[in-house]
């Protein structure tokens, strides 16, 4: 309790130091207050921006409020740009803890010492970050590794600020006239998620597994293996890559890697996980990013640290779909429809006014040059304009825009003519044929086939015994009876064209294979 007592007086202390409050003050329901605060703490320099000041303050709070600054730097639906662009320069600037304690944490979680599981370990390690360091290693079978080691007694550190965090969210609530739509508990309760899942390897280890997986036949970008038998929730070992880091251009130039090529992949493999697999790798920043220089996989990507991943269902697909379509053809009302039927919009927006907001984000793009255009500033601009009509913009839609921002800003450092979306509309148009044409159609057509097969034969039953059920009623209406013999006739009519179609294939393709061995054999 003690602790915890002195914890929330540092945080009070690094707060009023800042000028945290001064952040609050245009918000504060009774502005009266900021002055008897001025008045009070009158010592303090508050020259800086208030981005900076933000910043700072939550670096020397320590890891979890910085990992809490990285997480709502993302949220640009929330907060004002100026605080975005001071949270995003956050970096987590933890030494290693101390190699006896990974040791430990390795035996506890492995059940054996790291000489006993390795042929070689190495106590010094090469990455130390918040939640986790990472050692080098070593298998019996001369295979090398990485082992990622959670930080010991993480799980208290967290549950102890994070309760503090919520205290603080819910104060906020208040006091903060703007709080309904910054939803300070909800983002809070959010980040409380996104630790603990951190906190478990596991996780990672099987994000990576599938990602791993979904570009098991690319030639563009490599996973690391994961090696499960030597995996838990504090440990990890996986396959060691060797490449060179994405930002160090001149390393990269000497090596000869083609930059545009390595710039257009990028943007091939991003748009690959989003609109093929619905599951994208969603912390690609440089520092997570290697590129081969080995013979066998010269030039492609390495995708390191799987923390943190983004997943879009069937109904995020269609939004972006019918939205995408309206951009292309500059058809805003649909844009502001799409808005207000997935209801992200409230029910009462007027269609005529949201559409003139997002014209105005919109339309002086189409005419500069294409290679001009950041994509991802236009969604950014969109989240913006969306805070006056309390659009309810979705996490993972958020979370796929700051995704977009990192790769188009290293498309751009590889190669600075990089047109994203002259590179990117072929990925896009395949998909949205895929999704709202016939081809897709057909794929879902395919994909519900077995539920189709499943569910005909019963149709029959199920329908005699509704009739039995409502023909029990004293007070039945004939009426839906007569509907029901009708539909019941009409459903076994389309038993019986799908039956037919299916021999018909059947006996179709039958009839090729043997046509096929028979001229083989001629």
């Amino acid at each position: 309790m003690m602790l915890k007592f002195l914890r929330l007086l540092k945080i009070l202390r690094v707060s009023v130091r800042y000028g945290l409050d001064e952040i609050a003050i245009s918000g504060l329901r009774k502005p009266r207050i900021t002055k008897l605060i001025d008045t009070v703490f009158f010592w303090r320099d508050l020259s800086s921006p208030r981005g900076v000041r933000l910043r700072m303050a939550l670096e020397e709070l320590g890891p979890i409020f910085v990992k809490f600054g990285q997480v709502l730097s993302t949220r640009s639906d929330l907060i004002p740009p100026d605080l975005q662009i001071e949270l995003a320069r956050l970096q987590d600037r933890v030494p290693p803890f101390d190699p006896d304690l990974a040791i430990a944490q390795i035996r506890k979680s492995l059940g054996a010492h790291p000489d006993e599981l390795f042929a070689t370990f190495e106590r010094n390690p090469v990455a130390s970050a918040s939640i986790a360091q990472v050692h080098f290693a070593t298998l019996k079978d001369g295979r090398q590794v990485a082992v990622k080691v959670l930080r010991p007694g993480m799980k208290k550190t967290i549950d102890d600020d994070v309760a503090l965090m919520h205290v603080a969210a819910e104060w906020i609530s208040n006091v903060w006239a703007d709080s309904k739509r910054l939803k300070p508990k909800e983002v809070v309760a959010e980040f409380d998620k996104y630790l603990h899942d951190e906190l478990d390897l596991m996780r990672e280890a099987a994000n990576a597994s599938q990602l791993r997986r979904n570009f098991a036949d690319s030639h563009l970008l490599l996973v690391p293996e994961m090696h499960w038998d030597y995996c838990s929730s504090n440990v990890i070992v996986m396959e060691r890559m060797h490449g060179i880091p994405v930002s160090q251009i001149d390393r990269l130039e000497a090596a000869g890697v083609d930059l545009k090529k390595l710039s257009s992949d990028g943007v091939e493999i991003f748009f690959t996980q989003v609109f093929r697999d619905g599951f994208f790798h969603a912390d690609m920043h440089p520092g997570n990013i290697l590129v081969s220089v080995e013979p066998e996989t010269f030039g492609r990507y390495i995708a390191l640290d799987f923390g943190i991943v983004g997943t879009l269902n069937d109904f995020d697909k269609d939004y972006l779909s019918q939205n995408f379509l309206a951009f292309f053809r500059r058809d805003y009302k649909r844009v502001a429809e799409a808005h207000i039927e997935s209801g992200w919009a409230p029910k009462e927006t007027r269609v005529d006014e949201l559409e003139s907001a997002v014209r105005a984000c919109c339309e002086p793009i189409f005419d500069r040059p294409l290679k001009d255009i950041s994509f991802g500033q236009i969604l950014l601009r969109l989240f913006q304009t969306s805070r006056r009509f309390n659009v309810e913009v979705q996490p993972q839609l958020v979370l796929l825009q700051k995704t977009l921002l990192n790769i188009e800003g290293l498309g751009r450092q590889l190669d600075p003519d990089l047109d994203l979306w002259k590179t990117a509309k072929p990925y896009l148009e395949n998909w949205m044929g895929e999704q709202v044409g016939w081809k897709g159609f057909v794929q879902r057509l395919k994909a519900e086939a077995p539920r189709y097969a499943h569910i005909f034969p019963q149709l029959p039953r199920l329908m005699h015994q509704a009739l039995e059920r409502h023909a029990e009623k004293p007070n039945d209406n004939t009426e839906l009876i007569r509907q029901l013999v009708v539909e019941q006739q009409r459903t076994n009519r389309l038993l019986g064209a799908v039956v037919f179609v299916a021999m018909a294939l059947g006996l179709g393709v039958a009839g090729f294979h043997l046509y096929a061995r028979w001229h083989h054999l001629l």
